[in-house]
């Protein structure tokens, strides 16, 4: 494993939208990405606290990093989702209004806070398309969960949740599936990224990739088409100055075109130094899935299939598919 792979690796980041500000945390300490549940509220709890979840045989905290930030919190609804994040000892969860993807951060383009300090929760900057991404620092979150002098908010907690019926059966549904899973066991060590996986769609069915091959998950893409090309390959696209093959998954695997939709979601990896786009339908979530069994080198497009969350993923096989003789890549 060389160092630039290493360093990748520690630079690539989730970034996602809380009200009208983005902000990002390192990928290696995202566990799993959700819908918001039902939370547990049992009494007052400091104010950077918005409930309990019970997370793996772990009640964790849930945290609003607006509360600390000193930003307007506004009502939370069904659609929010949250990042369950873990640090060296801790596992918690920050709400979010949206997860937008995740991206490899260039160190050049990262401004450091001069006078950050280890209660701060933004520690630097990021410069990404004329925007701002505020870096979290998980591990100051992490201190300020530890301490016992957090003043209690006068805001009624309780009341940022929707009242709805809808809502409510929705996020307790969602609560019980989170109980009802039995695949995950965390290990007293590191989590290791070959265990977690971007999950997405192809027509109806479930798929997903290893997070070690993931560059960057893009939920719309401009495409241009190049002529003379094999049909599954949609074209190219540029990013940040990087020509990439966009392939067509569906039409490289032989499936069914069902699902047809103005929106272009790619997921670009990267495996033996060859970098491609895939096309897919739906972008769905990130999530940590612990093998039970030692994994057997396939030679299908197919790695394996696992249940999770009572649905079936199929893995697909990057090594193989990058691999493919079909596969025509020309320098632009």
């Amino acid at each position: 494993m060389n160092n630039n792979y290493i360093e990748q690796k520690k630079n690539t980041h989730l970034y996602f939208q809380i009200g009208k500000n983005k902000y990002a945390v390192n990928s290696e300490n995202v566990l799993e990405i959700m819908k918001l549940p039902a939370l547990d509220y049992p009494q007052k709890l400091p104010n950077n606290i918005i409930g309990l979840l019970k997370y793996n045989n772990f009640v964790i905290n849930i945290v609003d990093i607006r509360f600390y930030l000193d930003i307007e919190v506004t009502p939370y609804n069904s659609h929010n989702e949250l990042i369950i994040v873990k640090t060296d000892e801790v596992i918690f969860g920050i709400i979010t209004d949206r997860v937008i993807g995740i991206l490899p951060f260039n160190s050049a383009l990262v401004d450091q806070i001069p006078f950050v300090d280890n209660k701060m929760i933004i520690e630097s900057l990021y410069k990404f398309n004329n925007e701002t991404i505020f870096i979290v620092n998980l591990y100051a979150l992490e201190n300020l969960l530890k301490r016992h002098d957090i003043e209690i908010s006068d805001i009624d907690i309780l009341s940022l949740f929707p009242q709805d019926s809808a809502s409510k059966y929705l996020m307790t549904q969602r609560t019980h599936l989170i109980a009802e899973k039995s695949a995950l066991r965390l290990a007293s060590g590191e989590l290791h990224a070959k265990n977690k996986y971007i999950s997405f769609n192809l027509n109806k069915d479930y798929y997903c990739i290893a997070l070690d091959y993931v560059k960057e998950v893009l939920k719309d893409t401009l495409i241009t088409q190049v002529p003379g090309t094999p049909n599954f390959i949609e074209g190219i696209m540029n990013l940040r100055g990087d020509y990439i093959t966009v392939i067509n998954l569906k039409k490289f695997l032989s499936l069914p075109d069902e699902v047809i939709s103005e929106k272009k979601p790619v997921i670009i990896v990267k495996c033996n130094e060859l970098k491609l786009a895939l096309l897919i339908d739906k972008i769905n979530e990130l999530f940590e899935y612990q093998e039970t069994l030692q994994e057997e080198t396939s030679e299908s497009y197919y790695a394996k299939e696992f249940i999770y969350n009572k649905t079936l993923y199929t893995v697909l096989n990057i090594d193989r598919i990058s691999s493919d003789k079909k596969i025509i890549i020309t320098d632009m």
